[in-house]
Parts: C-alpha cells; sequence; structure tokens
C-alpha cells in the first residue's frame, strides 16, 4: 500500500511522479540555457573546431552505448516492479547502477587524459563549456545512481516499488541530455 502522499493528486498525476517531472522541468531550464549558450557561442566562434577536434568521438560513442544499455535495464526494472517483483526489479536497477558506474569510470579516462595534455576548462571557451555541460551531466548520473541504489535496497524488499518508475524518469532524462551532448561535443567538429 503506497503513503497517502504519494497516491493524493489534484491534477490526475501521483504526487510523486509530478514531483519527478517538476524537477526535470527545472533541470531542462538549465541544461537549455547551457546547450542553447553552447550553440550560440560556437556559431560565433569557427576556431571552436579545433579545439572540438581533441575530443575523442570514439570514447563519446561508447559511453553513449552504456547510457542507452542503462536505460534499457531501467525500463526491465520498471516491468519487473509493475509485475510486482522487487528482486528482480532490484537487479536491474543494480545493473543500471553498473551503467552509471561504467560511464563515470570511462569519463574519468576521458578527462584525465585531455588534462594531462593540457585540455583544462581554462584552456579556452570551447573547454570551459565542454567540461562545464559534460560535469554537470556527470553530477547528474552519479546522483541517479545513488537514489537508485536506496530504490533498489527498497525494492529488493518488495517495498516503494512505485519509485522505480520515478527514477527511471529521472535516468531517462539524464540519457537524453547526453543525446544531445553526444553530438555537439564530440561530432560537431
Amino acid at each position: 500500500m503506497k503513503p497517502i502522499a504519494t497516491t493524493r493528486s489534484a491534477t490526475g498525476i501521483e504526487t510523486g511522479k509530478l514531483a519527478v517531472w517538476w524537477v526535470l522541468a527545472s533541470e531542462v531550464v538549465i541544461f537549455g540555457g547551457l546547450l542553447a549558450s553552447y550553440v550560440m557561442h560556437r556559431l560565433g566562434h569557427p576556431e571552436w573546431a579545433d579545439a572540438a577536434a581533441v575530443t575523442n568521438t570514439t570514447i563519446g560513442a561508447v559511453n553513449t552505448f552504456v547510457l542507452l544499455t542503462s536505460s534499457l535495464t531501467a525500463v526491465l526494472a520498471h516491468q519487473a516492479a509493475e509485475r510486482g517483483d522487487g528482486p528482480r526489479a532490484a537487479r536491474f536497477l543494480g545493473f543500471t547502477i553498473l551503467g552509471a558506474l561504467t560511464f563515470i569510470g570511462i569519463k574519468a579516462y576521458e578527462w584525465s587524459y585531455e588534462i594531462s595534455h593540457g585540455y583544462t576548462i581554462m584552456s579556452n571557451t570551447f573547454w570551459s563549456f565542454y567540461y562545464t555541460a559534460a560535469g554537470l551531466h556527470a553530477l547528474h548520473v552519479i546522483a541517479g545512481a545513488i537514489i537508485m541504489g536506496f530504490v533498489a535496497m527498497d525494492a529488493r524488499k518488495n517495498l516503494e516499488l512505485h519509485r522505480v518508475e520515478l527514477i527511471g524518469i529521472y535516468w531517462h532524462f539524464v540519457d537524453v541530455v547526453w543525446i544531445f551532448l553526444f553530438p555537439l561535443l564530440y561530432i560537431a567538429k
């Protein structure tokens, strides 16, 4: 049985789900502003193509695959939760967390390589945008993995299974943001 706060609704949408959508709306404003600023600066600075040429498209593509795969496991977790199979949902959330950790590990390797070759946040405006956008995204990946860990602990006990969907909605947002970042930071050279 869900607590009353999660079932009450004046809008026809469960309170928890509405809260997640409000959070994501604010995140769209943050990432939208950052990406719009990036695009405007990129259009006005053709020399950014030289800096962007340094980014490793293969690493970006591998990280894209990792995130999209983790989205699949988030969907499978939601399906298991809908069937009332909390332990299975928790296992799929564990795979999603593994995807998040893999993404962060690859990003750490990539950044250490770039920084060791002199491409830092202070190198030029492209690298400032690159590290800010990718770093903000990475923080969202880390936050999602941590929250998912708590949701998985409850799901394993068949508790609060509705939260599996909520963290899944958040996780898909994180993936969609990366789908915008990948071409802007890695492909558009």
